[in-house]
């Protein structure tokens, strides 16, 4: 016994580490969230939207430039002063400051700023649904973790078992009370149920490496997970699939950035619209400006020149859309046609959710009735394997039906487990469903 516990030791080593580099559920996700490449591309891409939605309020704003600019004519020009036709070289320095305000643009911006809004919530509901979908993956590969870790204590508690019992029957070889035949059956039981164990405990480390790849663990570091109490009766849902699903309309990240998505892409198409209405500016300046011969003679001074030169003037600008080769026109018909696919899309994703909530509902109903069978079928085989090991000590079976029910109650158990867990991830999922 003493041998098989130290042969289990060395192969399980990386389950048997302290518990304090062990990481909880809750540990895990949340270093899956820092690490998560795609929320990092998500939270770069929701600051873009938080600057297009500034941008876009600044489009209701008039905009202002200034500018200057310094002309210098040789030969025959245009007096500054007299606007007479001249021989002589001048130079010339202008000043102007302009403001324009679009009045009326078809909307459009109107409907640029609300797109940019739609555009900042959907990017908050993608980021929490890639938050969402990465604590779940984290969920399932760690309760498979758990799952393995728990097939691998049960095939030590087997191979124990079998290790004992074959001491036992060798003596009782000895003492001539069980054949050779009976014996090797015993032996080849208990290799096999090495084996099993051994097989488990790779299918663990196997997990273990999934989970670390899904967390974007570095490859050098050890991970560890420490074990799961915060396991949820075992019950059947009281509530239908459609009940879930009207609540997941109104908290499920995926349900509303699709709703978002439809809302921008109809903004899209008013935009494209609105493009094919006239224009109306209002702008208004100033300017002043400063000139002289560069013949030499007498001129006024700078700062007279530019009191004496000053003006201002207000202008009203419309422009209307007549012929631009089918671009604005083309552009709203490709809006359009966005249109029909994204309606396509939010309903498909409606679809696809309800079909996951009817499912997901089934599956707790389902595996809350196999979960009660599989106890009474674990406690039905304990009570039989415990009765048969008597038998055989009494001569009254054989090794090979003593094996079988080794082996029952094995898979019994077994499957008890993964029916708990199961049961664990698809109620906690239904949950999420709910809002919760």
């Amino acid at each position: 016994m003493k041998t098989n516990w130290i042969i289990f030791l060395l192969l399980f080593s990386q389950i048997a580490l302290a518990q304090e580099k062990s990481l909880t559920l809750a540990e895990c996700i949340q270093y899956a969230f820092l690490h998560n490449l795609q929320s990092v591309k998500q939270e770069a891409q929701n600051e873009i939207y938080k600057i297009d939605q500034r941008e876009a309020i600044g489009g209701f704003l008039p905009s202002v430039s200034a500018g200057t600019s310094i002309y210098m004519n040789f030969g025959r020009g245009v007096d500054p002063e007299t606007n007479n036709y001249i021989s002589n070289n001048t130079f010339s320095n202008a000043y102007e400051i302009y403001s324009s305000l679009v009045l009326f643009d078809g909307l459009s911006q109107v409907y640029r700023t609300k797109l940019s809004k739609i555009n900042r919530l959907k990017g908050k509901e993608e980021l929490q649904n890639i938050k969402d979908k990465m604590a779940f993956d984290v969920m399932e590969i760690f309760f498979n973790v758990l799952y393995y870790k728990g097939t691998a204590e049960l095939a030590q508690q087997q191979l124990g078992e079998s290790s004992n019992n074959l001491k036992k029957f060798q003596r009782m070889e000895e003492l001539g009370l069980k054949s050779i035949p009976d014996l090797n059956e015993i032996q080849a039981k208990e290799a096999e149920d090495r084996f099993v164990l051994t097989k488990q405990i790779n299918l663990y480390n196997l997990e273990i490496i999934k989970l670390k790849t899904k967390m974007n663990m570095p490859p050098e570091e050890d991970l560890q997970i420490a074990g799961y109490t915060d396991l949820l009766p075992v019950g059947k849902t009281q509530e239908s699939a459609f009940a879930v699903y009207q609540q997941a309309l109104s908290s499920l990240p995926k349900i509303q950035a699709a709703g978002k998505s439809l809302s921008a892409t109809e903004m899209e198409y008013k935009i494209a619209k609105g493009r094919l209405f006239p224009t109306l500016s209002l702008g208004a300046g100033f300017s002043t400006g400063f000139s002289r011969m560069m013949d030499g003679s007498a001129y006024m001074s700078f700062s007279e020149q530019l009191k004496t030169k000053e003006g201002t003037y207000v202008n009203l600008s419309l422009s209307v859309p007549l012929f631009d080769r089918f671009s604005r026109s083309s552009e709203m018909k490709r809006s359009r046609q966005r249109l029909v696919i994204a309606r396509s899309e939010h309903e498909e994703t409606l679809r696809q959710a309800y079909s996951e909530i009817e499912q997901i509902v089934a599956d707790v109903n389902g595996l809350s009735d196999e979960f009660r069978f599989a106890q009474k079928r674990t406690e039905a085989m304990q009570t039989a394997h415990q009765a048969n090991l008597r038998k055989y000590e009494e001569g009254l079976i054989s090794a090979i039906e003593l094996t079988t029910s080794s082996n029952r109650l094995l898979n019994s158990r077994v499957e008890e487990l993964y029916t708990n867990l199961k049961y664990q991830l698809k109620y906690r999922l239904l949950e999420y469903y709910r809002g919760n």
